[in-house]
């Protein structure tokens, strides 16, 4: 009897083993969906919500490309304006193992902030974020494929206080509509 039990759970082991990587592939997949489908155009309006520069409103268009080849994550560039000034904006996020890693503009080390940890259900994504004692999470939501909000916030104590806002909209390729025209 003991032996047939130990078989038994040794079935079991060898099956939950064996089912764990195909998990982690399905959820891979799950996540590559996500960020294929936020690839493309998005404009928007933004606003920072709190901290020193409370109530400054900025618009930004951005462009997200899906990472290279069978990497899973986003590059995502563009710019956001203020008035008459622009800054240039980008992120890298993959996956890495069984988290996200990544930069926002030059990382911590520069102006950036540094994506530590990650995780994807449905619709959302939310990522850690670090810059040296400063730590948050960027949330993003996409609705119907055609809006996406995104708020940052930074951790104080034991609260997350979000400090910036953004709702973007899918633009079209103008090249692309061009192309359907002809």
């Amino acid at each position: 009897m003991p032996s047939r039990l130990f078989s038994l759970l040794g079935s079991l082991a060898i099956a939950c083993a064996a089912a764990l990587p195909a998990s982690a592939a399905f959820a891979a997949e799950k996540d590559r969906e996500f960020f294929q489908s936020v690839a493309g155009l998005w404009s928007g309006p933004g606003e920072i919500v709190a901290g020193k520069y409370k109530g400054t409103k900025f618009t930004c268009n951005l462009t997200g490309e899906p990472a290279d080849g069978s990497d899973v994550g986003i590059k995502l560039g563009g710019t956001c304006r203020v008035g008459v000034f622009s800054q240039p904006m980008n992120a890298v996020i993959s996956l890495k193992g069984n988290s996200y890693q990544g930069k926002f503009l030059d990382g911590a080390d520069g102006k950036g902030l540094d994506i530590v940890s990650g995780q994807i259900t449905g619709s959302k994504a939310v990522m850690g974020i670090n810059r040296q004692k400063l730590n948050g999470a960027m949330v993003a939501s996409v609705e119907d494929d055609k809006a996406m909000n995104i708020t940052i916030s930074v951790k104080v104590e034991d609260r997350m206080i979000p400090v910036i806002g953004l709702r973007l909209n899918r633009q079209m390729d103008q090249t692309t509509v061009s192309s359907i025209k002809e």
